[in-house]
């Protein structure tokens, strides 16, 4: 029996941000910016908890100070079939060098699928949040049910690159034609000075 899937029954658009909550929002604000490279945002004035937004990549991470840092469950061994946040990257030996030279204890991982190797790296935040850094751009995303179009990470930023590289040639263009007017005028201007 074939299941009635609905495409997007809310409307979503797109992942918003992610919160987590932390024992020290300092040494939090510290490792999402120094670390994964995400830089703070303008937060509403009207919470009146201690907290702090961060923005890149297209989303937000969303830090709130525990009320109970002290009750927050321990930290336990890294385990990449935990709860995670993933990001990829383009160089996975610059990361796990990077991840070396910071002291930050991680673990590797692999998945192949039909002939293709996804490499993995997971680590923890200061509050033992999942972090994973792949290259999982590589792998095709194949929809189970309903449009049977495959896509992959990789193409849908292609095209997402060779639309702002046609947005720019657009503009070069613009740019140009506006500079041989200005010469046009310059010509047709000098002509009639004479």
């Amino acid at each position: 029996m074939k299941e009635n899937v609905m495409e997007n029954p809310l409307q979503l658009k797109s992942l918003n941000h992610i919160s987590i909550l932390c024992r020290s929002l300092e040494k939090s604000l510290d490792f999402y910016q120094n670390v994964l490279g995400f830089f703070p945002v303008k937060r509403p004035g009207s919470f009146d908890f201690d907290g702090a937004w961060l923005f890149s990549y297209g989303i937000g991470i969303h830090l709130l100070q525990s009320e109970d840092p002290e009750n927050m469950p321990k930290i336990n061994q890294i385990n990449p079939k935990d709860n995670h946040i993933s990001f990829q990257c383009e160089n996975m030996a610059m990361v796990e060098k990077k991840l070396k030279e910071m002291k930050i204890e991680h673990v590797k991982g692999r998945v192949e699928e039909g002939g293709i190797n996804v490499d993995q790296l997971f680590f923890h935040d200061p509050d033992g949040s999942m972090i994973e850094i792949c290259n999982c751009d590589v792998l095709p995303v194949i929809p189970l049910a309903g449009d049977a179009t495959i896509r992959s990470c990789s193409l849908m930023n292609c095209n997402f690159q060779q639309q702002q590289q046609q947005q720019q040639q657009i503009q070069q263009v613009v740019q140009i034609n506006r500079s041989l007017s200005n010469i046009h005028m310059q010509e047709d201007y000098l002509s009639c000075a004479w």
